[in-house]
């Protein structure tokens, strides 16, 4: 024992000298470093041929540093420090609304229900023509956007262009704190089994997951759990931590975080004792969920306590602290690998490994290794949580998605809204054969068109052709499968109809009953929640999931 503390001891005195010359070793190359940068930058200043914005020059400078590591590192000036507030606590001070261009000029697009915005009477499709006496004309969304914020309690004045009203309507009210609450619908869709939908893991997420599924257990006798993670990128990971705290006993390992730095590796436990510790639950999850998100799924999943219905998530398995830099600045900096309880990491892409081009790769399933379960499931690491019951989007890039992206179904709803004063319970909401042909003419009096992402490249692989001299050879093939590439428009719309009533339904539903209405609307034909309540409608099915000979591949 003496030996291998001397050997130990030995190795470290090897070690510390290396260790030390290379650390003096980078800090002298970072001082180098900026003193060539600040030699550049005081050229550029004093010879340069134009006048120089140097701080919107060093910004740059900063972000495309930084860009050269992974998406999530990036530099936080002070102008943006209201940006911090909101990605921690889902809060921040201003009219309630989002914004977005059109061709007519800044629109309210989606004014958020109980908000000064909707409160006051602004409705979406309404142009912004004056900010506080200011011309919206020249701004961009992001200058608008800083306008229509501002500290609660004080007084904005907005000049606004309403369909079918030919004078401006001016509005001056008062602006608030807007508080974006993390659940944003909840409901009983089932006899006895709750849905949560959890749209970010703010401050206070867990908390307010835990009082309004108290609150369904003891009005409505739920003993079971949908939770609905899909399109959430996360957030605080000791809100996750929280969450699933309440269905596991306390002390239970969740996730640990391994970095650089002591302070940056860190295990985190539940601390209380479980709140709902016998309640079956399913999460659904898609390709957009990430981060917080995957820690919750992944723990589910690890520990054996939730069966994961969807697609498989994102895999981002990298955590991130904000610090405080010079003149009030913030840099989000990636400093640690997250590793959930069956000891697996799940980011799918190695921002340190890049190709020759400097590309970046995911992380190919040979590559994966295997875990186990607390019931010996075998799990993989890498490219995020492949769940428990595997769904695949089905839908296809057609003409819908052509339509939305020229954002006809939004113009179209503010003129549906202009002449019909209410409509029925979004859950039951149909567009008759008239609204729909009415639709189509409106998309003839906007001269709509597309070009399929399919025509494009025909027209790639045309060029190279004549390069090559194929496309006199095979003229005859090339004519036969453009016919085929070239849209006919009638066609096209009676063929994706359902596709085309979906998105529609959801843009005129949201003008009456603002977020709540078009969830409600979307959950009625929802593959993976139809598949969760059929799940937890059978409890054997259910306990099938967790035994050991069922493995995720």
């Amino acid at each position: 024992m003496k030996n291998k503390i001397i050997a130990s001891v030995a190795f470290v005195l090897l070690l510390s000298p290396g260790t030390a010359a290379q650390q003096r070793s980078a800090t002298a190359e970072i001082s180098k470093s900026l003193s060539i940068f600040n030699s550049v930058l005081r050229e550029l200043d004093m010879y340069y041929v134009d006048s120089l914005k140097h701080n919107q020059l060093i910004k740059t400078a900063i972000d495309n540093m930084l860009v050269t590591l992974d998406p999530y590192t990036v530099y936080i000036p002070e102008s943006e420090k209201e940006d911090i507030t909101f990605m921690t606590t889902g809060e921040y001070g201003g009219v309630g609304s989002i914004i977005t261009q059109t061709k007519e000029g800044i629109c309210i697009s989606d004014p958020y229900e109980g908000m000064p915005a909707q409160k006051n009477g602004l409705k979406a499709g309404d142009i912004l023509l004056e900010i506080d006496g200011v011309s919206t004309k020249n701004m961009s969304v992001a200058e608008a956007s800083a306008k229509l914020k501002g500290t609660p309690n004080t007084e904005i004045t907005l000049k606004l262009k309403r369909y079918g009203e030919k004078k401006a309507i001016v509005k001056k009210f008062l602006r608030e704190k807007i508080a974006i609450h993390p659940i944003s619908y909840s409901e009983v869709v089932a006899p006895g089994v709750a849905y949560i939908l959890l749209n970010d893991f703010t401050e206070n997420a867990a908390l307010e997951l835990k009082t309004t599924l108290r609150d369904m257990v003891s009005r409505q006798g739920v003993h079971s759990l949908i939770l609905d993670l899909r399109n959430n990128g996360g957030g605080l990971i000791d809100e996750a931590v929280k969450i699933m705290g309440y269905f596991v006993p306390k002390g239970t390992e969740i996730v640990s975080t391994r970095g650089k730095t002591e302070q940056a590796s860190f295990t985190y436990n539940t601390t209380v004792d479980p709140v709902f510790p016998d309640m079956k639950v399913t999460v659904l999850v898609n390709s957009s969920s990430a981060s917080a998100s995957e820690i919750l799924a992944g723990a589910m999943q690890d520990l054996d306590r939730g069966v994961v219905i969807g697609e498989r998530t994102f895999g981002k398995g990298l955590v991130q602290n904000i610090r405080p830099v010079s003149y009030g600045g913030h840099v989000k900096i990636t400093t640690a690998k997250y590793y959930i309880p069956s000891g697996r990491c799940i980011q799918a892409i190695d921002y340190a490994q890049r190709d020759e081009e400097g590309r970046i790769t995911r992380v190919p399933d040979s590559l994966t290794s295997e875990f186990r379960t607390r019931m010996g499931r075998i799990v993989k690491d890498g490219g995020g949580i492949v769940p428990d019951t595997l769904t695949t989007d089905r839908r296809t890039i057609n003409i819908a998605y052509y339509i939305y992206a020229q954002n006809l179904y939004f113009d179209f709803a503010t003129r549906y809204a202009a002449s019909h004063h209410s409509i029925g319970d979004p859950k039951l909401f149909k567009l008759t054969d008239k609204d729909f042909n009415d639709f189509v003419q409106f998309l003839k009096e906007q001269n709509f068109s597309y070009t399929p992402q399919t025509k494009k490249y025909f027209d790639d692989l045309y060029d190279f052709a004549k390069v090559e001299g194929l496309d006199k050879e095979a003229s005859a093939e090339f004519e036969a499968l453009k016919a085929k590439l070239m849209p006919d428009m009638t066609v096209k719309l009676n063929l994706h109809r359902d596709d085309i009533e979906e998105l529609l339904s959801a843009e005129i539903i949201k003008r009456y009953y603002y977020q709540k209405g078009v969830i409600a609307y979307s959950l009625q034909n929802d593959v993976e929640l139809k598949t969760a309540i059929q799940l937890l409608s059978h409890p054997d099915r259910y306990d099938r999931f967790f035994r050991k000979e069922i493995s995720l591949k």
